[in-house]
């Protein structure tokens, strides 16, 4: 599968958020409040950014973590920092193991790549692709939010960085949408969900820039398929090369702590 031309896509700012987010009242009361979002939010630099945004833009936040059977526990305690230093009230872990289906590196005894090109990781689906995740973990969010009476989902997918998963499309979210009204209980009662995804055509160095115009201390965050025993990024795998090439080209210091004996992107050690 071909990834789109990101210089056509590239933007400098995402799309704003429903702009009813502080203004919607409770018609009984008269009273003003808060809509209600379910971010996911997996602890790397993406949703980390994510959740800055929904703040940004008023929401009252309440944070989605799956532990769906990923190969280290690092970037869950990575959400956990997040959530934290926002001041998330309300933050949420959920078991959902996926390694009883497989099929990726991240849920299954397979190697994960490694030093591949821009070219490799711009044309093919990856093995570190995992077999419907996005949408289990929307699905969960969505069963969430219907709890909390919330219709507001936010999500780090993105159509340019994204090494070539299928379930970061824009196609793909809007099909969401869609299926989220025929499948709740508040969606045949006329609600309408809708899932944010405010870094849909943002690249890595947007992505930064925006976290860092939010506030987002990227320090906490996680990104790296295949650290050290300790949470070393091992600097190498597709994540790791996206993250780093994402810092370099925003200007933005790197804060990642890297393994001794790994190779980072551009050759330095």
């Amino acid at each position: 599968m071909k990834r789109r031309d990101a210089s056509s896509e590239r933007v400098a700012a995402p799309p704003p958020a429903r702009p009813a987010a502080m203004a919607r009242t409770n018609a009984g009361a008269g009273a003003a409040h808060v809509a209600r979002a379910v971010v996911l939010l997996s602890g790397g630099l993406d949703s980390a950014t994510c959740l800055a945004w929904a703040r940004g833009q008023g929401f009252a936040c309440t944070t989605l973590a799956v532990d769906y059977g990923q190969r280290h526990r690092f970037e869950l305690e990575a959400a956990r920092r997040v959530a934290a230093a926002f001041g998330v009230a309300d933050h949420r872990e959920v078991r959902a193991d996926l390694r009883a289906i497989g099929g990726s590196a991240l849920t299954a005894d397979l190697a994960v790549p490694r030093d591949r090109d821009e070219r490799a990781m711009a044309s093919s689906v990856p093995v570190t692709y995992v077999p419907a995740r996005n949408t289990v973990l929307l699905a969960l969010a969505l069963g969430l939010a219907e709890t909390l009476s919330a219709f507001d989902l936010v999500a780090g997918m993105n159509a340019i960085d994204y090494s070539g998963y299928p379930d970061c499309r824009p196609e793909f979210v809007r099909a969401f949408e869609s299926l989220a009204v025929l499948a709740t209980r508040a969606g045949i009662e006329g609600g309408r969900f809708r899932v944010h995804t405010p870094l849909m055509t943002l690249d890595k160095a947007g992505i930064i820039r925006l976290g860092v115009s939010l506030g987002v201390d990227f320090a906490l965050t996680h990104s790296c398929y295949d650290p050290a025993a300790d949470g070393a990024a091992c600097g190498r795998c597709d994540a790791c090369r996206i993250r780093s090439r994402g810092f370099r080209e925003a200007g933005v210091p790197d804060p990642t702590r890297y393994a001794a004996a790994a190779i980072r992107p551009g050759g330095a050690t």
